[in-house]
């Protein structure tokens, strides 16, 4: 028995799109006005200390719950439905061609019997979900459909989590799928809607930064490297003697000694920059593609000043910070100049939001 249907499900009452990531927890709420645009109704960051979330792991269950608990209650936000994510190293995705014409109960059961040729673990071990991506480009009359399955446990951890909170959790998504979601309504925006064109998303995320290579809403490649934000703090600490909090902390408020920018922060932007320029690499080299059309940047880390500039000069590709909240109105409670400096750090989180429409 398929015991999650909740990985692609969609739930039309408000909804909470939460981001726990090793560094912080996310939270976005949209709705919709009268005129169909999304309004930006909350929005809240809260900071978790290092070691507390490992490799998508929740190692400090308690104190992540009381952190999502602030977050919750910093918004002002009463929705208690939340949309949460799993990273994609703890989900096995395939896609698979199935017959069409099948009743739901007939593709469950295919589904099932499919599954474990994919799937390394015991389907007990699991939770299972699949949708219809829609009817195959290959093979007439038959149907694409995706499937998803990850440890139970890594599912339960996250529902718990919530529900310690005092939330209930209705969507269990992909960081990735719900990235995707949010960078697709920026890719719209760039010349002929984006159609054909090929766009790289880096998330620059504290530990690790992750790349995905789209066209036209398909994943072409996808690849993460060791390299994020966790390396400015230890630039930061090295170079001024502070404690890991200190720097974390003077990092986010910019008070820093005088010589930081030239000291720390310009060799931090110039190894970042060429280690996107590498992941690029990696791509030309075991793809049959030799350019990127554009370079979209979103993370914690990726709206330091200058590091567009930079990427552009690495790679010789136009790169510009990705908003999720472009084009959006934005609610009475939202301040916009605080807003407009963390946006980039949103993406996930306002992903998960998005599904609250997407059915």
């Amino acid at each position: 028995m398929i015991s999650l249907g909740s990985l692609f499900s969609r739930e039309p009452a408000p909804l909470l799109g939460i981001d726990v990531s090793s560094s912080s927890v996310k939270l976005v709420e949209l709705s919709r006005n009268r005129a169909g645009e999304f309004v930006l109704e909350r929005c809240a960051m809260e900071p978790l200390e290092r070691g507390w979330i490992t490799d998508g792991n929740i190692e400090k269950f308690d104190e992540v719950a009381d952190a999502l608990r602030r977050v919750v209650r910093k918004s002002g936000s009463k929705t208690r439905n939340v949309a949460l994510a799993l990273p994609a190293s703890a989900v096995i995705t395939k896609k698979i061609i199935l017959p069409g014409g099948m009743s739901d109960k007939e593709l469950e059961a295919q589904v099932e019997s499919e599954a474990n040729q994919y799937i390394p673990f015991s389907l007990d071990e699991v939770s299972l979900d699949f949708c219809v991506v829609g009817p195959s480009t290959t093979s007439v009359g038959d149907v694409e459909v995706l499937i998803a399955a990850s440890r139970k446990e890594k599912v339960s951890d996250r529902q718990g989590l919530a529900e310690a909170a005092g939330l209930k959790p209705v969507v269990m998504d992909v960081e990735s799928y719900a990235s995707r979601l949010a960078a697709g309504r920026v890719i719209e925006t760039l010349p002929n809607q984006g159609v054909d064109a090929l766009v790289a998303l880096f998330e620059i995320g504290s530990m690790t930064t992750s790349l995905q290579v789209i066209r036209n809403d398909e994943v072409l490649y996808e690849r993460d490297q060791a390299f994020g934000g966790s390396q400015l703090t230890q630039l930061i600490i090295r170079q001024y003697g502070f404690s890991t909090d200190e720097a974390e902390a003077k990092k986010r408020s910019g008070d820093l000694p005088e010589d930081y920018q030239s000291a720390v922060l310009d060799p931090f932007i110039e190894s970042l920059s060429q280690e996107i320029g590498r992941a690029l690499q990696f791509f030309f080299t075991s793809t049959p593609y030799n350019k990127i059309d554009h370079i979209l940047l979103a993370g914690g880390s990726a709206a330091l000043l200058g590091l567009t500039e930079a990427v552009t000069h690495q790679t010789s590709f136009a790169c510009m910070l990705i908003n999720p909240f472009d084009a959006m109105e934005l609610g009475s409670n939202i301040q916009a100049r605080k807003i407009s400096r963390e946006s980039s750090a949103y993406l996930t989180s306002t992903g998960l939001a998005l599904r609250r429409f997407y059915q």
